[in-house]
């Protein structure tokens, strides 16, 4: 891969390094995200895939990957991306392995994993300076159990543990966790969140993480037709709106000094996005419930004025 920037979506590399037919749900924007990851990072790789929605893309003796793959409990997958990055230190060491056959080590991880279970095992892993790629596919619930409450569930959501009911009629009344923050506060060399709706912007920032050894680490927010509640063939309007709302900020961090790679010219309503999905109809009806509608436009307009990027 070449060190100038992809311009535009036609520039993007034609291999295709993940084969299709999995058994992912339709429409799954972690798939696309995926797809594209891999397209940068090559067919040189390992993956060490956490228990989550994806361990479902290999099942014996079938496999979408072109390369090695590694299944771990969902807390410990950076512990494994450590033994596997020290076993291919040992092989080049001895001689055992070509130097020029040096695989990068790659971390995928949903956010049940990423925002909750494997928190500690990954802050140690960054700590260390683990030289790893790190994908968080971020689709705000457990997906795969029945889409439950997890840390990156949104204010105002519905999940199969926090259902809008007479007594809580809003749904989740906990705030996302914000993992970029708590990860950029550990300084690794290459932090940044990424959308399958934006793949150019996403594709220039694995190339732009190359030259960095150590953690190289990357949370995409991703689109789920049947947790959310929306047609499959929307994936990548959704995807498109949480950028255009302002819901989901696209940066970067190099050693901690952050940067925003996309800001809307004129940002769009909070609700348009909501009103797309059945996970937030309640907030709609049998009657509107303005606090939490203000209040989940508001928590948006407060991030970026933060980031002087609204006036």
């Amino acid at each position: 891969m070449d060190s100038e920037n992809i311009r535009s979506i036609k520039e993007l590399p034609p291999e295709e390094n993940m084969q299709p037919g999995t058994a992912a749900c339709a429409g799954c924007g972690g798939l696309l995200t995926l797809r594209y990851c891999l397209k940068a990072l090559g067919e040189n790789i390992v993956i060490v895939n956490a228990a989550g929605c994806f361990t479902l893309l290999t099942i014996y003796p079938f496999s979408p990957f072109r390369n090695s793959w590694l299944y771990t409990a969902m807390a410990c997958a950076p512990a494994g991306a450590q033994g596997v990055r020290d076993a291919l230190d040992i092989l080049i060491k001895k001689g055992k392995l070509d130097p020029e056959e040096n695989l990068k080590v790659v971390v995928l991880a949903g956010d049940g994993s990423a925002y909750d279970m494997a928190l500690s095992s990954t802050s140690g892993a960054i700590y260390r300076n683990l030289d790893f790629y790190y994908i968080c596919y971020d689709n705000e619930a457990y997906g795969n159990t029945g889409f439950q409450h997890s840390g990156a569930s949104p204010f105002g959501s519905r999940t199969g543990t926090t259902p809008p009911g007479e007594k809580v009629p809003v749904g989740s009344q906990l705030q996302k966790k914000n993992l970029f923050d708590i990860w950029n506060s550990h300084k690794p060399p290459y932090l940044a969140t990424v959308s399958p709706a934006y793949p150019v912007d996403l594709m220039n920032k694995f190339k732009k993480a190359e030259q960095f050894k150590g953690p190289k680490l990357f949370i995409s927010h991703i689109p789920c037709p049947p947790g959310w509640g929306f047609d499959p063939s929307q994936s990548v309007k959704l995807a498109k709106l949480s950028v255009e709302t302002g819901l989901w900020p696209l940066k970067e961090s190099i050693h901690g000094e952050v940067e925003h790679t996309f800001v809307p010219k004129k940002f769009k309503p909070v609700e348009e996005y909501l009103q797309a999905q059945e996970r937030f109809s309640h907030l709609f009806k049998p009657e509107r419930q303005e606090d939490a509608l203000k209040s989940i436009q508001e928590m948006v307009d407060e991030y970026w004025r933060k980031n002087t990027l609204l006036p």
